[in-house]
């Protein structure tokens, strides 16, 4: 005698087999070392070379400078206007003291002037200061990158909805950046993650002033490209941005501009890229 079995049975036996195989092949959820561990668009491995991160800077177009109705602007900021950028990386913080020392015990930079905050150990991870354009040029070149344009360096820096600083339009205080003499010392990079940009970038704004490629001119944003601008043809002089640990509010804008001669080896530093 045959036993028949019910159809809503059966049904009942196929979809439990069926849940079992599917909860068999599903993979566990991440954890967080996982999660951590898993590359993204925005940051990429330590350069081979000298260790350093970088942060991904998407192509699109942002608001360079500053508006007319900025009171704490200068003239040189002005006009503000819309500048296309192809994408781009850049150093997720300052070149340290102790990748600098690397590039110079390999030959391919000179000291800088400032040996006093160059050697001692506790200086390791402070941004190098005391170097020149020159130098700076010459460890990105050493590093297999180069200096960013003075419209990448404030792309990365405030992003593309216009703000005042990288963090957004909040006023600057200790907890965001080092500025106005509070610290009264340059402090080791990526000590400020709540004042980083939209790309994660650290340090943008205090610490120490940060060369960029391009030639300085007052007047260059009346004629400057909307496209990837190269910065002048000409000029004697070269951009500074981001202001450094003993500036007030007003330096450390996004869109503040400083000018030195490339020899000058006071108290900068800088920050590499690469297309």
């Amino acid at each position: 005698m045959r036993c028949r079995i019910p159809l809503p049975v059966i049904l009942w036996v196929l979809i439990s087999l069926t849940a079992c195989q599917t909860l068999s092949n599903t993979p566990p959820p991440p954890t967080l070392t996982s999660l951590l561990a898993t590359p993204t668009l925005e940051t990429a491995p330590p350069e081979e070379i000298d260790k350093m991160k970088m942060v991904f800077v998407p192509a699109g177009e942002f608001l360079m400078g500053s508006s007319a109705a900025d009171e704490e602007a200068d003239d040189d900021e002005k006009p503000q206007h819309s500048v296309y950028l192809e994408a781009y990386w850049i150093d997720q913080t300052e070149v340290t003291n102790v990748m600098y020392r690397r590039c110079v015990e390999a030959g391919g930079c000179t000291e800088p002037q400032h040996s006093a905050r160059y050697g001692p150990d506790h200086y390791a991870n402070h941004p190098v200061i005391g170097v020149t354009w020159f130098q700076a040029q010459a460890y990105c070149a050493w590093a297999g990158r180069r200096l960013p344009t003075e419209a990448e360096w404030e792309k990365a820096a405030r992003g593309d909805d216009g703000r005042l600083y990288p963090w957004g339009n909040t006023p600057p205080n200790s907890d965001l950046l080092n500025f106005n003499r509070q610290v009264g010392d340059t402090t080791e990079v990526g000590q400020y993650p709540a004042g980083a940009s939209p790309y994660g970038a650290l340090d943008m704004a205090g610490n120490t002033w940060e060369w960029v490629a391009d030639r300085y001119s007052q007047n260059y944003y009346a004629q400057s490209p909307t496209e990837n601008p190269p910065g002048p043809a000409a000029g004697t002089t070269r951009v500074l941005r981001g202001g450094a640990w003993g500036v007030d509010t007003r330096a450390v804008r996004a869109a503040n501009r400083f000018w030195a001669f490339p020899g000058r080896n006071d108290l900068d530093g800088f920050r590499c890229a690469r297309s």
